[in-house]
């Protein structure tokens, strides 16, 4: 009789935690080799990511035999935690700093709940955008800027990467504090939930305590691991953005080097450059209509999730480790908008650089009529820069970071002299 594969034993945990840690694995082997280039774009190996984790109900990962099922017991699973909490918040109306606590992961939860259906409905749509950055990936040739283009993708991957380990090992301490928060309070769960019959308490239902415990305690690790992923991959995909445009800027300013007088090479490559730039407008324009609910809603928990915490941390400064949970919170939530505004930021600026670049592309001395006018046809579409936007709410940029920055610290000043 022969032997099963070994990848077969166990569900295939092995493979799927290699598939996991692949997108690590490959962190420290571009880092270690300066000539090195990830093969595939971060937001496909943060999808790879989450579909090793089994949280990307995409159709193709639906298809597979179990997968369903899968699905369905983690969507129920995020649902009962969602509504034990929010049934549990009513036991804390007496007491300001615990029901703000309460409140604040209700919404973070909330947050997780939304992307989580946000991507069982439109996982499809995703893979488009994924998709086509991919094949963006691939558009560049050898050359003399193949140098500069391998560079570029080295340099995006290794900040981007090493932002999610940094961001991944705060979740991890963040889940290590909830985990053992019945050790130092007299919380008996890591979050303040209510069940039907009081099943939660202990003195009454110690089993199904335990079990409450142990649910809660893999929920937290599993959703905030599966946060880190989905937002990864959705941050990422603007960032990859930025990177082609950067890969366009370095492949105009060494045009002429490639091509060397030869005209007709030179009419080929505007006109595949051309399409490159319209690739890439067309994928931010899909971008944010794809991810146009997920925007709107990260603006207005973010910005939830930093007034209160800030006021909780506030309210709660005579208590070290309340007040500690709630700052640390709040880096998070900052963390977490930072790397929106300032992805968002770069892309607008390196948008515009496509037109600094074309200039230094054209050469009247080189080429005819044609190709000048691609050329002024990039200068002019590169006049108004790509932005990250959700309408009706603003740009996703530095500047309307800091005016966020200022409502939050106006709401907690008005609250602070409230409560005075």
């Amino acid at each position: 009789m022969s032997e099963l594969p070994r990848e077969r034993v166990g569900l295939g945990l092995g493979e799927k935690w290699k598939s996991f840690m692949k997108l690590y694995m490959t962190f420290v082997t571009v880092y270690r080799s300066p000539d090195e280039s990830p093969e595939h774009t971060v937001p496909h190996q943060c999808r790879a990511q989450l579909k090793a984790m089994g949280y990307y109900p995409n159709s193709e990962e639906r298809r597979i035999p179990g997968r369903r099922t899968w699905f369905l017991f983690i969507f129920s699973q995020i649902t009962m935690f969602f509504c034990s909490q929010c049934y549990g918040i009513f036991d804390s109306l007496d007491d300001l700093v615990e029901w703000g606590r309460d409140l604040a992961f209700i919404i973070a939860s909330f947050f997780i709940y939304f992307k989580f259906i946000y991507f069982l409905l439109y996982a499809d749509n995703v893979d488009e955008v994924i998709d086509g950055l991919e094949e963006c990936y691939r558009w560049e040739r050898a050359g003399p800027a193949a140098a500069g283009v391998r560079s570029a993708k080295r340099l995006h991957y290794l900040i981007v990467i090493g932002m999610q380990i940094i961001w991944a090992f705060s979740m991890v301490v963040f889940v290590l504090l909830l985990v053992t928060t019945p050790l130092w309070t007299q919380q008996d769960l890591p979050l303040h939930v209510s069940y039907p019959f009081h099943l939660h308490d202990s003195s009454k239902h110690p089993v199904t305590h335990i079990l409450i415990y142990i649910s809660h305690s893999w929920s937290i690790l599993y959703f905030l691991t599966g946060l880190v992923s989905t937002e990864g991959l959705s941050i990422t995909i603007y960032s990859q953005l930025t990177t082609g445009l950067t890969v366009l800027c370095v492949e105009l300013r060494h045009l002429h080097q490639l091509c060397d007088g030869d005209e007709d090479l030179l009419r080929w490559e505007i006109n595949r450059l051309v399409k490159y730039h319209q690739k890439i407008i067309s994928l931010v324009d899909r971008s944010n209509e794809v991810f146009h609910g997920p925007l709107i809603m990260q603006m207005i928990v973010n910005f939830l999730l930093v007034s209160l915490s800030v006021f909780e941390a506030m309210m709660a400064r005579h208590d070290p480790k309340v007040a500690g949970q709630f700052i640390l919170l709040m880096i998070l939530a900052l963390g977490h908008l930072s790397m929106w505004t300032k992805f968002g930021d770069m892309m607008s600026q390196e948008s515009l650089e496509v037109a600094e670049a074309a200039y230094e592309a054209y050469d009247p001395s080189v080429g005819s009529k044609k190709i000048d006018w691609n050329i002024r046809f990039i200068i002019m579409r590169a006049q108004e820069p790509l932005i990250m936007r959700a309408t009706p709410f603003p740009t996703f940029n530095m500047i309307n970071y800091k005016a966020i920055l200022n409502q939050c610290y106006g709401i907690l000043t008005l609250l602070l002299n409230t409560l005075d």
